[in-house]
């Protein structure tokens, strides 16, 4: 894949809202499926969707500890996403509203 194509891919990637808000997210903190679902409310089958499609570009790793999968920021080798990431707004406040975030 040439690099036209790996950014035209990863742009195609950043056109959904609901993977805007996950990267969001991700950028301030590593997070599971069920913290991400409760902060977004929306459904686990659909941020499960998400996050495969850009684990699949990688823009995210995902890390698994014991029975959980943990998922973070990987964008470290896409440099020319850094501008797109620092602005995207800040969801602090959103994950201090939820502060004990954990998976049953």
């Amino acid at each position: 894949m040439n690099q036209f194509e790996e950014i035209s891919e990863c742009m195609k990637l950043l056109s959904d809202k609901t993977r805007l808000n996950i990267l969001a997210l991700l950028k301030e903190q590593e997070m599971c499926v069920c913290d991400i679902v409760d902060i977004l409310a929306t459904t686990q089958p659909n941020i499960s969707q998400h996050l495969r499609k850009l684990k699949s570009g990688g823009l995210v790793n995902e890390t698994r500890r014991s029975q959980w999968i943990y998922y973070s920021l990987n964008t470290d080798s896409k440099p020319y996403l850094n501008e797109v990431m620092n602005h995207l707004p800040s969801m602090k406040e959103q994950i201090a509203t939820r502060t004990n975030l954990q998976c049953d």
